[in-house]
């Protein structure tokens, strides 16, 4: 009986059902300090970047407010469009491409093989590599050795770096891309299959379960919170990719390889600040459309993140 009432006088150091736990104002202390830098290094720039996109604003120099002008310029230039164009295939492609090639590793980097550990280290080198080192040494494969052994061989397609072909440039973009990013999918993935109690493998395959009915049934579903976390993460980086580009094929042959982030920062040092801010804004709500439908899409078909 001594518990309930003190339960309901409030005792000093019983927890109360239903009610919000009191937070401690040190832990906002603590908290004041990231949030002063984050406002003064990334919400204050962007209000300042977002005020000035309502302007003629070169970078320096005096301005005046042009309202919309910008806004409705970046709907109606080529230029621009054809950037958004490649950049949204190009993520598309490449988000795809890598999260089929991360669950593969991963499902087999789970499986009951030999050396698992080592392997799944050797796998995740490229993480710790800087991406533009990544380009520079791919773009010297495919500027020089892949056409050397495709003329050793008689394949001439591939006799000419791919680099400056405007139709192939993008698929070694896409290589690359993957290959960087591959090893961060694979560590979620493999945190994901995990969390996959073994009776349930072995259950279904006393019920005759095929190796492809298990995956469908048992493993995609209970992945599912993390299939959605690797593909958002994903959609997001290579919409700003960037460094990778710029190594590669620096937006070409011509511009056929020049994505939104490129064609924003070439315009902040080309006198086009206003002009580039009011893109990066539109870029910037593209971006938050494109994750709020995926999560949307997935979540309306059951999943949900764990």
């Amino acid at each position: 009986m001594s518990v309930p009432v003190r339960l309901a006088r409030g005792a000093a150091g019983v927890i109360h059902p239903g009610r919000r736990r009191r937070v401690e104002p040190i832990f906002y202390w603590f908290l004041l300090p990231t949030l002063l830098v984050f406002t003064a290094l990334v919400l204050l720039p962007a209000v300042v970047g977002l005020f000035y996109s309502f302007t003629d604003y070169v970078g320096f120099g005096t301005w005046s407010f042009t309202g919309i002008t910008n806004y409705r310029a970046v709907f109606s230039d080529p230029s621009v469009l054809a950037a958004y164009e490649f950049t949204i295939g190009f993520a598309l492609v490449t988000v795809v491409v890598a999260q089929v090639v991360a669950l593969a590793l991963a499902l087999g980097l789970t499986g009951r093989i030999r050396y698992a550990t080592a392997l799944r280290s050797i796998f995740v080198i490229p993480m710790v590599i800087s991406g533009i080192v990544i380009a520079y040494v791919f773009e010297y494969l495919f500027s020089n050795t892949l056409p050397s052994l495709a003329t050793s061989v008689g394949f001439g397609p591939l006799e000419q770096s791919i680099l400056g072909n405007p139709s192939l440039a993008w698929t070694a973009i896409v290589i690359v891309s993957a290959w960087q990013t591959i090893p961060g999918a694979l560590l979620i993935y493999i945190a994901g299959l995990l969390t996959i109690p073994d009776e349930l493998y072995e259950a279904a395959a006393l019920d005759g379960a095929s190796p492809w009915r298990r995956f469908r049934s048992i493993t995609l579903p209970l992945i599912a919170g993390f299939v959605v976390i690797n593909s958002v993460l994903g959609v997001k980086g290579y919409l700003n990719a960037y460094d990778i580009i710029v190594a590669l094929t620096y937006g070409g042959p011509g511009t056929a390889t020049r994505s939104v982030a490129m064609t924003i920062f070439s315009g902040y040092t080309g006198g086009d600040y206003a002009y580039q801010m009011a893109n990066a804004a539109v870029f910037f709500v593209l971006t938050v459309v494109v994750s709020l439908l995926q999560l949307l899409a997935t979540r309306g078909r059951g999943l949900r993140l764990r």
